[in-house]
């Protein structure tokens, strides 16, 4: 469903039953909430039973209750601010069965992202990768760390990979401006999208240039302005966005560029190894 639950549910207010009723008023003031009650606890705290909770799911045009439970986590995602998140997870789980709940619920958003990523989508990203005169790599405030881990090993494989640098949209853009139709710009962004990255897609795209997306979902800003497309399902744990399901994502992306690389690759890392050695950059375990 692209509309916005909220407004699927205030359109159909009128077609609801009297159970159903409660169950929207409640979604519609306490939506932060809800988005982290099961469908049992749901129904109990409006009175009505977990099957009425379930058909109304179904009635908004969702598969089954677990479908509108993700739909109403997402606008959480993208809407409250941080302290609000932080405390409607919290009132989610105990604190002694946060560690578990989180671990799990890491371990579903890589099993959703490999039943939902494009492998043609990914392949094409590679080739980007590969066949570009420079790479731009940009990720900014909680998708920084994810560009800045791919920068990493990735300068190590290809000749020209630059990292832009998180500052305003002016001083973003300015490090863009030698883009061209023979590069590529690799954006990250998940909720709650930051507008410099979606000014500095734009920018790429209409400057030429290869882009391609790693976010959440094909509604995210820049998936509509990139033309390749990985989509990585995140979440939130308390205030923490998780990015493990992205970080897997950008594990392959290494392992396949790598693997295409493999004897450039090999050779550069070759004189890595004896720079590393040379300057005592690692410490040496004798055993």
């Amino acid at each position: 469903m692209t509309q916005d639950i909220l407004q699927t549910i205030h359109n159909q207010m009128n077609t609801f039953s009297k159970g159903q009723k409660r169950i929207a008023a409640y979604l519609l003031e306490s939506y932060d909430k809800a988005a982290f009650l099961t469908a049992g606890v749901l129904g109990k705290t409006v009175q009505v039973s977990e099957s009425t909770v379930v058909r109304f799911a179904s009635q908004l045009g969702y598969e089954g209750y677990p479908q509108m439970q993700k739909a109403l986590q997402e606008l959480v995602m993208t809407r409250l601010t941080a302290p609000q998140r932080m405390d409607a997870v919290r009132q989610s789980a105990p604190q002694e069965e946060l560690l578990p709940s989180v671990l799990q619920a890491d371990a579903e958003r890589i099993r959703v992202t490999l039943e939902k990523i494009d492998s043609a989508q990914f392949s094409a990203a590679v080739e980007s990768l590969l066949s570009a005169r420079r790479v731009y790599l940009l990720g900014v405030r909680s998708s920084a760390p994810l560009a800045s881990f791919l920068y990493y090993y990735l300068r190590d494989m290809l000749d020209d990979v630059r990292l832009v640098c998180e500052g305003s949209v002016g001083m973003t853009l300015e490090q863009l401006t030698r883009i061209s139709p023979q590069d590529v710009l690799l954006a990250v962004s998940f909720p709650r999208y930051c507008t410099i990255t979606v000014e500095a897609v734009k920018y790429a795209a209409a400057s030429g240039a290869r882009t391609v997306a790693l976010t959440d979902s094909p509604s995210s800003p820049i998936a509509q302005e990139s033309e390749c497309l990985l989509l990585a399902h995140s979440g939130m744990v308390s205030l923490v966005d998780s990015m493990v399901a992205p970080m897997s994502v950008i594990n392959a992306l290494l392992a396949c560029v790598a693997s295409r690389r493999r004897q450039e690759t090999a050779q550069h890392y070759e004189k890595l190894e004896e720079i590393w050695d040379a300057y005592h950059v690692y410490e040496k375990n004798d055993v």
